[in-house]
């Protein structure tokens, strides 16, 4: 769907860019084994500049939720529930689709027919995702805010979220609920949606974009709305600055008081890493407001503004380009080795580019790894550039 850009918020455009560039970089080094890193996740609790990542974008959607439905009064009725229910379901149909290209498979197995490789394909596609998670959240986050309707109750919301994804962690989970083997989120996803079709990249079945987690991810969505709120209302930029600091402080010391009973875990999102990832992302929106909206320093941030504006766009579209160079690209070179055999060796368009651009510059190292994401998200941002001169906004 396309729609003329009209005038918005600037500092939330640039903050939503610059997230949308984060989340494209860290998605796509140079070399898994070669990560820059501040670009590595915690291996589970703990909080890294990366871990930071995913949760600004949810808190921003919630921060935008309020701006676009100021027009609804905040409050809910059969058009503002119709367009959130329509909105959710378009991105989490994306996130699967994206999930599933490019919708056969790249690597099948020759001694299986064409037809056993596919439905081993398709029993094989991960259900949930980045995409799906932002669906949900915005979902059950958009919908309680524009129920609840007063920042006050929008609060308490936040809590009873936090304290039923809390207690159903502790209630079910081992005597260690919050491990990565004694949590009950990994068990409810295997549960419900299967073994096949969930993330195994922690060694266990175990899904980082799992179902309990929208509990505290919508508490995340539901906390940029208050922030919104605020914003949008305040009579003085500068007196908005001075809440919103004060607001990301108070929230960073929850976290870290919460930190010593609750850990700061971003796969299970627990209620610490809310007020956590909430806090930064709060004094980040205030240093932005106060840099470009009040001091007039857009044209710095100009790129990011742009990317800002097509953003699940922009990062649908990496993720297809990231698919198509590393699966469908490629080719295989017969190598004759020393003692007179062959060896056939598989080589694709991401890993060339990677080997015969980063590498003979800076080599294969973290610093080589770094460059080929940093050149990969330079072309979504031209992309979005473009779009952005030709006033386009791509919806989804």
């Amino acid at each position: 769907m396309k729609t003329a850009i009209t005038n918005r918020y600037t500092a939330l455009d640039v903050l939503r860019g610059m997230t949308i560039a984060g989340m494209i970089l860290v998605n796509n080094p140079g070399s898994w084994g070669k990560i820059f890193p501040p670009l590595k996740h915690a291996a589970w609790s703990g909080c890294t500049p990366t871990d930071l990542v995913f949760p600004f974008f949810l808190f921003i959607v919630g921060a935008a939720l309020s701006f676009a439905f100021a027009k609804y009064n905040d409050s809910l009725n059969a058009n503002s529930l119709k367009k959130i229910i329509k909105r959710a379901f378009f991105i989490f149909l994306t996130g699967l689709a994206l999930n599933a290209f490019p919708f056969y498979p790249t690597s099948p197995d020759p001694a299986m027919s064409w037809g056993a490789n596919y439905l081993e394909y398709l029993n094989h596609i991960r259900i949930l995702g980045v995409l799906q998670r932002i669906a949900m959240c915005y979902l059950v986050g958009g919908i309680l805010a524009l129920w609840l309707h007063k920042p006050a109750k929008m609060m308490v919301g936040m809590g009873v979220l936090m304290f039923l994804h809390w207690l159903i962690l502790v209630t079910f989970g081992t005597e260690s609920p919050f491990s990565i083997m004694g949590n009950i989120s990994g068990s409810i996803d295997v549960s419900l949606i299967g073994d096949n079709h969930i993330y195994h990249g922690f060694g266990v079945p175990f899904e980082p974009e799992g179902i309990l987690g929208v509990l505290s991810g919508s508490a995340t969505v539901l906390l940029g709305y208050l922030i919104g709120s605020i914003i949008r209302k305040s009579e003085q930029k500068i007196d908005a600055v001075g809440t919103l600091y004060t607001i990301g402080l108070v929230s960073l010391a929850v976290a870290l008081v919460l930190n010593t009973f609750i850990p700061i875990n971003k796969p299970l999102w627990t209620p610490s890493y809310v007020f956590y990832a909430g806090g930064w992302s709060i004094l980040m929106l205030a240093f932005f407001i106060y840099l470009i909206d009040i001091k007039g320093k857009e044209k710095f941030f100009f790129p990011f503004k742009a990317l800002g504006l097509n953003p699940l766009f922009a990062f649908v579209m990496a993720g297809i380009f990231a698919k198509t160079l590393g699966r469908i690209i490629k080719w295989t070179t017969v190598i004759i080795q020393d003692d007179g055999t062959t060896k056939e060796v598989t080589t694709s368009a991401a890993s060339w580019a990677y080997q015969h651009l980063c590498v003979p510059l800076l080599g294969h190292n973290e610093w080589g790894s770094l460059m080929y994401a940093v050149c990969y998200v330079a072309i979504f941002t031209a992309m979005a550039i473009f779009l952005y001169k030709k006033k386009i906004v791509i919806k989804l």
